[in-house]
This record gives C-alpha cells, structure tokens and sequence, in this order.
C-alpha cells in the first residue's frame, strides 16, 4: 500500500499572498494543523503551520529588550528575514520553506518513518513535484489497519480505482462531507473512517460504498459526531 491508497485528495491550500489572519481563521474552521502554500500551477513553495502563527504571536507579545549578544552574532541577513517573520501579514513571510514532501509511491513505513523522524502531523504527497494529496497520522493509521487485515503488502490498482469512484460518489451525494470522511480500499474491502453530524449520513456513505463495483465488503468505521468537532479526527 502507497501514499496514493490512502492520501486525502481534498488538501486545504492557501497562495503566498495570502493573509494570515485569513490563515488562522481556516486552520480553525477546518481543523488542520497546517496548510501547504502553493503557486497556481501547485507546486509547493512552503507550509504555514499552526507553530509558525503561534511562534510569531508569542514573539509579538514579548516586548522586553534583546539581548545585546544574540544581536551581535546574527547576521543582518537572520535580523532582516526575523523582522519578516514577526511583521510579515502574508503566507510567503510566515511559512517554512524546508518542507517535507513524499511521491505518490512512497509506502506506509517510509511516510511513517519521516513523520516520527521530523515530529511532523502530516506531509503533502506530490507527483512531479505538484500537490496532490496529503497524508495525516490518521490517515497513516488507517492504511496500516486496512493492511493487517489484508494479505497483500501493497494495493492494486482496481483498489485504487475503487478508493476514487468511492470518493467521487460521496462528493456528488453531499459535497460538504467530504472533508470530514475517508476511504482507504485493501483487496476489494473499503473501510470508511471519519465523522459526520447524522446516523442517516453513516448509512448513506456506506450505501455509496457498496454500491460501487468491485467493492466486496465495507468495513464502516465512520462514527456520529457534533458538527463543531466533526474534523477534529483528521487534525492529527
């Protein structure tokens, strides 16, 4: 199983000139850790994450001396790209520019293994070096019970087409659960995870599963949840 078995195609991105007060407000209202900052063409030139807004707010509110020393040692260039940091309104003058990144091919353990060796909650998933999905702990978590209860160590490609027309169904049957409900599809069996606001929306989802060909058993994880902490699953 791959990165593209079980990555969240629905990546909530934001532009370089974006404003982060507008940042803040959707890390919120969605849940998410962290947002990767894309051009138009989606390549990845950064991630703002919520302890980079956290830092600035903190350095913001301390408003006592520097030390004379540190200010000695670091370069005018460190000062000059600091002061950015602390007074820039915009994704491009906030976010980390190093960011970890893998392909779609990359396989559970070498995803898992980035993300325990970097203290990292997610990492985009990227094909020629442009976005295109994103995989969370959660997510991770999911393929690795999809895998235990698999014979197979990686997914097929009739598995990968089944996991799409899964997602495609959900999203033409109520485009706002989308975000908040995953798939992750080992030898024919889809296991649905995620929270939604009605027990009727569980049924549903499983329906749109089932009704999919190919699909030899659906395995519903999805449970009901208030609406204000519905995402809160895919946060980690």
């Amino acid at each position: 199983m791959q990165a593209k078995d079980i990555m969240n195609v629905n990546v909530v991105t934001v532009a370089p000139d974006s404003d982060i007060k507008e940042i803040a407000k959707l890390l919120a209202e969605r849940h998410v850790s962290a947002v990767p900052v894309v051009d138009q063409e989606r390549y990845i030139l950064g991630i703002v994450s919520e302890g980079d807004l956290i830092r600035r707010a903190d350095r913001s509110t301390f408003k006592g001396p520097k030390s004379w020393w540190l200010a000695l040692v670091a370069s005018p260039e460190k000062q000059a790209k600091e002061y950015i940091r602390d007074h820039g309104t915009r994704a491009e003058d906030v976010m980390s520019r190093e960011v970890i990144t893998v392909s779609e091919d990359a396989s559970l353990h070498e995803i898992a293994v980035l993300i325990e060796k970097h203290r990292i909650k997610r990492v985009p998933v990227t094909r020629n070096d442009k976005l295109t999905g994103i995989v969370s702990r959660a997510n991770l978590l999911q393929g690795f019970v999809a895998e235990s209860a698999a014979s197979e160590a990686t997914g097929s490609v009739d598995d990968r087409s089944i996991r799409e027309r899964i997602i495609e169904g959900i999203r033409e049957a109520d485009p706002s659960i989308v975000n908040f409900a995953d798939v992750v599809v080992k030898d024919g069996v889809a296991h649905l995870w995620g929270g939604v606001r009605t027990k009727a929306l569980v049924t549903a989802l499983e329906i749109v599963a089932r009704n999919v060909p190919g699909v030899r058993k659906v395995e519903n994880r999805i449970t009901v949840m208030p609406e204000i902490v519905q995402s809160t699953l895919w946060a980690e």
